[in-house]
């Protein structure tokens, strides 16, 4: 008698093909460069200059949410992010779709994170909080943005 054939993810795909693989590798990588970019933020001060700046827009746009922070509220928010994000490193490796749709929005939002400190590092003729760390989430939301595309392709999704 045949073994019956390996299950299927809600992404119909086999857990651990390649593509599931390499997204769930490339998730696990955006989720660490984050953690360091985070205590790269936090190790120099990133809401002196955030919060700051937040208020300034807010008084020049007052119908714009920005809001200002206490260093443990901001610090508890990101790891309790990080920790949630880190949880669906394994519905990746299964090649979920909805992991896959959200690698797109993850994936730029860290890529325009990482050019926002970069580019204000520019603008302001110094080095920001969190310009260190910048390329590593560069590279990592990249390889993000690249192995899900390559997933909805090999799955034939638009």
């Amino acid at each position: 008698m045949k073994n019956p054939s390996p299950a299927t993810t809600d992404a119909g795909s086999r857990p651990g093909d390649s593509a599931s693989r390499r997204l769930g590798f490339a998730w696990i990588a955006l989720c660490i460069a984050l953690a360091v970019h985070v205590t790269d933020e936090a190790a120099t001060d990133f809401l002196s200059v955030y919060n700051p700046t937040a208020a300034a827009i807010r008084n020049r746009f007052p119908l714009l949410p920005l809001p200002t922070f206490t260093f443990g509220v901001w610090l508890a928010g990101l790891c309790a992010a990080i920790v949630i994000l880190l949880g669906l490193s394994r519905p990746a490796f299964r090649g979920s779709r909805a992991v896959l749709w959200l690698a797109y929005p993850f994936a730029v939002l860290m890529f325009m994170n990482g050019l926002g400190h970069i580019g204000g590092s520019f603008y302001r003729g110094n080095l920001m909080p969190g310009v260190y760390s910048s390329p590593l989430l560069l590279l990592a939301s990249a390889w993000l943005f690249v192995c899900a595309r390559r997933s909805r392709r090999m799955r034939g999704m638009s």
